[in-house]
Formats: C-alpha cells, structure tokens, sequence
C-alpha cells in the first residue's frame, strides 16, 4: 500500500496511505501497538491496542496519545481483517517534545490552582459561618442580659415599695399607740362613736368627780 509515517514527535505521528478505488468499505482501519515484537509477527488484530476507523475521502491519520522513545507499529487495511505484512510500518518516537512538557507544566500548575482556590473557598465559607455563629451567640446573649437587668430592676422597685409601706404601716401605728397613751379617753370615746353597739348615754371622760355624775346606764360594749 505504500504506507508511509511522518512528522513524528514524543507523542504523535501522521500516518499517510494511498487511496485504493478497490476498497469497497466505507471506512479505512488504522491499527497500531508499542513495543513491537514476535508476539505480533501474525498481524492479528486482536493483537493491536488501538484501532481508528477513517473515512474512505481521507487518506492521512494523526496518531495521538504515544509514548516518547517507544517503537510502533501502524497497519492500514480497507476491510475489517487482518493486515498484511505490506500494509504495516514501524517507526520511533521521539523524546519528549518540549512544546508537549510545557503543556503538561501549565496543565499542572492550572490544576494545583484549581484545587487551591477550590480549598480557599471552603476555608472561607467555614470561617465566615464561624463569625456569624459567634455574632448571633453574642447577640443573643446581650439581649437576654438586658431582659435580666429589666427583671431585676422591677423586682428592685417592687421590694422598695414594698418596703415603704410596710414602714409606713409601721409609723402609723407608732402613732396610734403613742396617741392612745397620751390621750386614752380620747381613743375610748373614739372607739364607742365607731361601735355601733356604744351607749346611747354620752360617756364624760374620767376625772376624779366622776362618782359625783349620776349614769341611768351602762355600756354593754365597754368592759
């Protein structure tokens, strides 16, 4: 067939055939393995580790994907059988090109800042969800501290008045004993108006001519 293998590099190369007006598939099939050996001196295709199916228009295929200072074999048939010995090439790759080592340095570096930023992104979230919860905790304890301070000063002025009237109720009856020693006739008298069951005989205060004053009664209430 004349197959032919140029532009080789480390990881690719252009595999170039005749057309054939014979080929009567739609497709041209492109086979190729590493290593070369005696294993495969029987072209089988079950022996190939890659096959690619070309359309008939073509007549050229870029191999991709090999590895550098590695030796191939590449075989062209238009029938899905197994190739012949005419219809197979090997060649030699390359070292690494370094277009090709630049590439995998830049596809590296991309993915280590990908998964820095993607890792930055998660610390900030956690710490930003960490200052929010401590915000609110604060908050929330402000206000229950100021709900417990309005409690406490209610229960302060409760107690105070508390207070002030249990001493005022204290001074009235201060005064009340002290007017009813100074005054016991008064306090009696008093007593007797605010009794509905008094005498219905004026009651003079006591002095020492009282035996003197004649009484028609006597207070069922006095005893």
């Amino acid at each position: 067939m004349g197959i032919t293998v140029q532009n080789i590099t480390g990881s690719t190369a252009m595999v170039i055939w005749p057309k054939m007006a014979s080929c009567a598939d739609t497709f041209y099939s492109v086979m190729y393995h590493p290593n070369w050996n005696s294993m495969l001196s029987s072209y089988s295709r079950k022996s190939f580790q890659k096959e690619e199916r070309v359309p008939t228009t073509r007549s050229s295929f870029v191999v991709e994907n090999l590895t550098p200072l590695t030796t191939y074999i590449v075989c062209v048939t238009c029938q899905s059988a197994n190739p012949s010995s005419d219809q197979c090439r090997v060649f030699n790759t390359l070292e690494r090109d370094p277009a090709s080592a630049s590439n995998t340095k830049k596809e590296l570096a991309l993915g280590i800042w990908l998964t820095s930023s993607v890792l930055l992104l998660i610390i900030a979230a956690i710490l930003l969800y960490g200052c929010l919860h401590i915000l609110c905790r604060r908050r929330r304890e402000r206000l229950q501290g100021r709900n417990g301070t309005s409690e406490q000063d209610h229960g302060k002025v409760w107690t105070k008045s508390t207070a002030q009237t249990s001493q005022e109720l204290v001074r009235q009856g201060q005064l009340m004993q002290d007017t009813e020693e100074k005054h016991p006739g008064g306090i009696q008298l008093a007593t007797i108006i605010e009794n509905p069951s008094a005498c219905k005989e004026p009651i003079m205060p006591p002095s020492k001519n009282r035996e003197r004053v004649p009484t028609t009664g006597q207070c069922s209430a006095i005893n």
